[in-house]
């Protein structure tokens, strides 16, 4: 079973991202913080991080290029989440270390549907 990590600062959100990916066997671990997503990589493994860009304190950025850095989690799939959405931010994002841009608001059965890939994808390279 894939464990996700999800990081949305939004509680209405992160819920219901929870519970579209857990409804299709995901293991999933939800936080609301940037530095509550790198201390919990520090210790669990996890398969994909879907990761909101605006976060209080830590953003996702941050956040995204951390993850690049470290050799453990370097190539985990990161799906950036945002509200974001114009042609320059996805282009940052994805410049930025994302593997894939979803902006809000969003279809959750599109959002699993690109996990989905992006795990299928991981698999691919390996």
């Amino acid at each position: 079973m894939d464990s996700v990590l999800v990081v949305e600062d939004d509680a209405a959100i992160r819920e219901m991202v929870n519970y579209n990916l857990s409804r299709e066997g995901y293991r999933v671990a939800a936080v609301g913080t940037g530095e509550l997503a790198l201390a919990l990589t520090d210790i669990q493994s996890f398969d994909a991080v879907i990761l909101d860009r605006m976060l209080p304190g830590v953003d996702g950025l941050t956040v995204c290029r951390e993850l690049r850095n470290n050799p453990r989690t370097r190539d985990i799939p990161i799906i950036m989440l945002t509200a974001l959405s114009g042609e320059s931010d996805v282009v940052f994002g994805l410049k930025e270390g994302a593997d894939d841009y979803v902006a809000k608001p969003f279809s959750p059965k599109v959002l699993v549907a690109r996990v989905q890939a992006a795990l299928r994808r991981r698999i691919a390279d390996y």
